[in-house]
């Protein structure tokens, strides 16, 4: 009986496009191609990166899973668990902080009911802090998909949730 666990495969379209990337970069420097593979894996395999799936883009670009854990450990960009369809990157750093960020953090959270690094029961909604956004003159911000939202309010985080709660009837 074979036990062995059965690992997600990128669809051929997708290898296709990682090899495409792959192959800018010279025999042997394979690993330059890491960050936009991982942003592949991660769209193609549920909006996160499990330990399988870092593995899984280990093997195509022949280095050490711990290669890819480094990289994926460190950016804010990837997802390490599952995540709601909607994930609010709310900045954090000084800037932000001191046009309110904070209160927009605790706002989302008392709005949702969840913590930072939760997402709401129905899956819809991941709050997530990261560290600067490079977007300071219009702080407080966050990034919502590959979207900024700025100069935010409690009303503008009203707007918005609803925006996606609208969406997401719309789109299922």
């Amino acid at each position: 009986m074979n036990l062995s666990k059965k690992v997600a495969q990128f669809s051929a379209e997708k290898l296709a496009k990682v090899n495409e990337i792959i192959a800018r970069y010279p025999q042997g420097k394979q690993k330059s191609a890491l960050i936009p593979v991982l942003h592949i894996a991660q769209e193609e395999f549920g909006g996160w990166l499990s330990a399988e799936t870092m593995d899984y883009v280990a093997s195509i670009l022949k280095i050490e899973p711990i290669e890819v854990y480094e990289v994926a450990t460190f950016y804010s960009m990837y997802n390490l668990k599952p995540v709601g369809k909607y994930v609010f990157e709310v900045c954090q750093t000084g800037p932000c902080m001191l046009n309110g960020s904070d209160d927009i953090i605790e706002y989302i959270k008392n709005k949702l009911g969840i913590k930072v690094g939760e997402t709401t029961a129905d899956g819809l909604f991941t709050l997530k802090t990261v560290e600067c956004l490079g977007a300071c003159g219009y702080a407080p911000m966050m990034q919502l998909g590959k979207h900024y939202r700025e100069h935010l309010t409690k009303e503008k985080i009203d707007a918005i949730i609803d925006e996606c709660e609208r969406n997401a009837v719309t789109n299922n």
